[in-house]
């Protein structure tokens, strides 16, 4: 069996979620305060839960939703650069990165403080930290190496992040609204406030279809986020280099050594690189309408990395693994939306 045949019962069953979460929204209005992306996540979780105990479905369509869940969630943030100009991006960049220093500050410490408060070993505390305030499971996923935490340590400090990503999705739009958040202020508190990008992606695209913004929303919090991502390049970095250090204090040779390979999240030059095209297609005088397509597209990729979300979410299991590192990333998600959100009203 090749890797596609492996993957395609997966995709199969996100790409089924999504279009029934797509096509339930469009149908009945009432559900637009949810949006498809949060209808999809719930869809995959009530699916978590039906195939939890079925072993033989559910390692049929692992491949399928773990490709989902990254590849395609890349590939839509991809096609949001088809409609973006550099100019843009360096603008929204610009004005965010204020913000988001203080968020990503503010999570590290609150880690390293509850850590010891509440005792929670050091390389979980680690990866919820970075988790929180970067981008999530590929924070963790990047850092886990350089740590050398073992796999029930990264499995325990991903749960945890996807926890609050869900939480996220489902209510940071509707709070939006109530704080009386502009469009432009919600996609900065998405951008900044939610640990990673599939939930990012899924809470602004829920408050553009409440607002009927055409998804201006969706573009801004995404190039907000994607300048947050970048810092796991430095933070990596100074992980390697501290393990490396203690390791040489201990007469060891340091076998977390850093690669910037495996850290870079590379899908960023492609986004790039299509926002280059945009710029280029802008000076030549092309219609911005020629670009919506493609942001129909991406729309419908960021609903089917919903739905794999939800498939991979036990909500039961979860809760099972223990209070601690849970209590943990509440405290550091709490400090992030605090942070995001004050200095939003101070800096206006």
């Amino acid at each position: 069996m090749t890797v596609w045949e492996k993957r395609l019962p997966g995709i199969g069953l996100c790409l089924a979620i999504a279009l029934v979460a797509w096509f339930v929204v469009e149908l009945l209005p009432v559900l637009e305060v949810m949006g498809s992306a949060v209808l999809a996540i719930l869809i995959g979780m009530v699916g978590c839960a039906v195939i939890k105990n079925r072993a033989a479905v559910r390692e049929g369509v692992k491949d399928g939703v773990a490709f989902t869940s990254k590849k395609v969630l890349q590939y839509a943030v991809i096609l949001l650069g088809l409609g973006l100009t550099l100019r843009q991006i360096g603008q929204v960049g610009l004005t965010s990165l204020p913000i988001i220093l203080c968020t990503i500050s503010t999570a590290l410490i609150v880690a390293f403080l509850m850590s010891k408060v509440l005792h929670v070993p050091g390389k979980i505390a680690t990866l919820i930290g970075v988790g929180s305030s970067i981008c999530g499971g590929s924070a963790i996923a990047a850092t886990a190496p350089v740590i050398e935490a073992d796999d029930e340590e990264i499995a325990q400090s991903i749960s945890v992040i996807f926890l609050f990503n869900v939480l996220a999705a489902l209510i940071f739009p509707t709070l939006g609204g109530v704080i009386g958040l502009s469009d432009t202020g919600f996609g900065l508190f998405a951008g900044t406030a939610v640990n990673d990008t599939s939930s990012v992606t899924a809470a602004a695209s829920t408050w553009d279809t409440l607002h009927n913004t055409g998804g201006a929303v969706l573009e801004y919090a995404t190039i907000v986020k994607l300048t947050r991502t970048l810092a796991i390049i430095p933070i990596t970095l100074a992980l390697a280099l501290r393990r490396t250090a203690r390791a040489r204090r201990a007469g060891g040779a340091g076998e977390g050594s850093f690669s910037l390979r495996r850290v870079f999240p590379f899908f960023l030059l492609f986004f790039m690189l299509a926002s280059l095209i945009t710029t280029g297609a802008s000076l030549a005088g092309v219609d911005a309408a020629a670009f919506a397509p493609f942001k129909e597209l991406s729309k419908f990729f960021i609903i089917m990395a919903m739905a794999a979300i939800g498939l991979n979410t036990d909500l039961i299991k979860l809760v099972r693994t223990g209070g601690r590192p849970i209590l943990m990333g509440l405290c550091c998600w709490a400090a992030i939306t605090a942070v995001s959100l004050g200095m939003q009203f101070a800096l206006d």
